[in-house]
């Protein structure tokens, strides 16, 4: 097999892993309260993670003052984009909330262009604005068919799209489980002391078994993400990661009987479409 077919492989995997995670998280929806949800996975999550950075001997400290500034704010963005994004998970469709996502290679491209001045070239920068637009399709600022979560899921775009570009930053001697760590143990602080608000509920044996679930699929899906940068080209692996929008439609039609409206399909149909192009163009550019 092919570098490129074992990145589309571990791609494809880890858009599956993050979406079976947000499948178990919206089936605990009406049973636990937000931050004790957080708490509870962020426990699971950074446990498992710290034995295996430990294993892979990845855990280093000893880094240059600007990098831990960089991991401090894709921390902070990590936990916004936490908060956000099953805050909208929760309220809304899950495909929906998935084809918002989908603007992340065209918000990372401008991000790149507004705070690093990194060239964007017109056809690239019409990409996004077209992408844009699909956007738009699918949240629909009027008082028709707008949904106040829909801007709860254009949030965590805006965060992760910071932690991407805080990430970009990091010097190479970072090692990638050691940020993973760290973002983590963020999340599970910050949930730690958010539920001191809350009313804890019983766990039931259900729900124990959705957050194992949750844990063991997001451990996975930040694992064959970070498996997928050192396999295959750019250009020929990044266009799967939109599989998880298909990964969001199967899942929320099979298991919540939730299928999106024409308006919300042709936007995201319009999303992926211009983040391919944005995405290969980049690359095609990066080569000259």
């Amino acid at each position: 097999m092919s570098d490129n077919m074992k990145g589309a492989i571990l791609m494809i995997c880890s858009m599956a892993a993050f979406t079976f995670n947000d499948a178990c998280i919206k089936l605990m929806n009406a049973d636990m309260p937000l931050f004790q949800l957080l708490l509870l996975r962020g426990l699971l999550t950074t446990f498992c993670i710290w034995i295996m950075a430990r294993s892979m001997g990845a855990i280093r400290l000893n880094l240059p003052r600007r990098d831990w500034g960089r991991i401090a704010l894709r921390t902070m963005s990590e936990i916004g984009a936490a908060y956000f994004f099953i805050t909208a998970l929760r309220n809304l469709p899950l495909a929906n909330v998935m084809a918002v996502l989908q603007m992340l290679p065209l918000t990372v491209t401008l991000g790149g262009l507004l705070f690093y001045r990194e060239p964007v070239g017109w056809r690239r920068l019409s990409a996004i604005g077209v992408g844009f637009a699909g956007m738009l399709l699918i949240v629909r600022p009027g008082p028709e068919g707008f949904d106040i979560y829909a801007l709860y899921a254009l949030a965590a775009v805006v965060c992760v799209t910071a932690r991407d570009l805080a990430t970009r930053r990091m010097s190479p001697v970072v090692p990638s489980m050691t940020v993973t760590l760290a973002a983590s143990v963020g999340i599970t602080l910050f949930a730690a002391i958010a539920t001191l608000g809350e009313t804890w509920v019983p766990v039931t044996t259900r729900d124990a078994a959705l957050l194992v679930g949750a844990a063991v699929f997001i451990i996975g899906g930040y694992l064959f993400s970070v498996l997928v940068m050192r396999v295959g080209e750019v250009s020929f692996v990044a266009p799967f990661r939109y599989t998880g929008l298909l990964w969001g439609l199967l899942l929320g039609f099979v298991i919540f009987g939730d299928w999106p409206d024409s308006l919300t399909l042709l936007g995201a149909a319009i999303i992926v479409i211009t983040g391919i192009f944005t995405i290969l163009r980049g690359d095609r550019q990066r080569r000259a």
